[in-house]
């Protein structure tokens, strides 16, 4: 027996510790809680997507060589997934911390966050980065079109769906967004001649002809099942949980064809985040455009 690919930071964190103790390998968690990549402390949890940390880190990076006096403010979920992103952006920053000069919280019960943003535009920061699932990344996104607040703006790459985010947003409100991705986004036109794109979509049609070509969990899902079964086919007829464990950290440049090109899925025993890559992108109004170099592991 083996869980994964299982959604969410609170659910996986829920038992985390007793799968440890039981040996029960937990792997591909569907989150990027940097906790997932421990094996030492927890060696039967295993990540898949890039850390929140390390993607914070990156708009850190950015924002000092592209935006060196910036007043940075943030916009952030009230929870380990939000703190993580903000340690990722903060350690990027190192002795330049003093640039961020608000930081705004909220809860996912909240209705809205027009209140957090009509804060952040009053503290005079004209960096925002927009720390939030997509629900509340739209509204924020929309409420400082409303504002006429026009910071320069970073969106985590959790909420970077065309469709359930930007447009939704409205999808001129939000030209010259920065995010980052890992992954194709479905509702991208620059991928519909790529083969490896084109084999999900024919995937896609046969096994699920109802299905929503523009939600970017399909995309997800496939390459979490690809992985996995990656792993069932090294492990071969050694299905024990030691040996999906041994497997699951035996990845090597192993391709999925929905993952950005030049990425690839690697682990080790001591290297448990197989995703490591990622690759900047300014919205358009149309669609997401990537600059700059490839963020990662070369």
């Amino acid at each position: 027996m083996f869980l994964a690919a299982q959604l969410g930071t609170p659910p996986n964190s829920a038992i985390h510790e007793y799968v440890n103790k039981k040996k029960i390998p937990h792997i591909f968690v569907q989150t990027g809680a940097t906790k997932w990549g421990d094996p030492q402390g927890h060696p039967w949890t295993m990540g898949w997507q890039p850390n929140y940390q390390a993607e914070g880190k990156i708009y850190a990076e950015d924002i000092l060589k592209n935006h060196p006096n910036a007043k940075i403010g943030i916009l952030m979920q009230n929870d380990d997934y939000g703190k993580d992103y903000v340690h990722g952006l903060e350690a990027g920053l190192g002795d330049k911390k003093s640039m961020i000069v608000a930081l705004e919280t909220y809860e996912t019960s909240d209705p809205n966050v027009d209140a957090q943003m009509a804060k952040l535009k009053a503290s005079g920061a004209d960096v925002f980065f927009n720390v939030t699932t997509p629900k509340f990344a739209a509204q924020a996104i929309k409420k400082a079109a409303e504002l006429g607040w026009k910071p320069t703006q970073y969106l985590n790459s959790v909420s970077s769906s065309a469709g359930s985010v930007m447009i939704p947003a409205g999808a001129e409100n939000g030209v010259g967004v920065i995010s980052s991705a890992y992954l194709m986004d479905p509702t991208d036109p620059q991928w519909e001649s790529n083969k490896g794109f084109q084999d999900f979509k024919a995937f896609l049609a046969k096994w699920a002809p109802g299905a929503d070509i523009k939600n970017n969990l399909h995309v997800t899902a496939y390459a979490h099942a690809a992985t996995i079964i990656q792993v069932l086919k090294q492990a071969g007829d050694d299905l024990t949980r030691k040996n999906i464990m041994k497997e699951a950290a035996n990845l090597k440049n192993f391709e999925i064809g929905v993952l950005m090109p030049g990425i690839k899925v690697n682990t080790s025993p001591t290297d448990f985040y197989p995703v490591e890559n990622k690759q900047l992108m300014k919205w358009t109004g149309k669609s997401w455009e990537l600059f700059g170099p490839m963020y990662g592991p070369k």
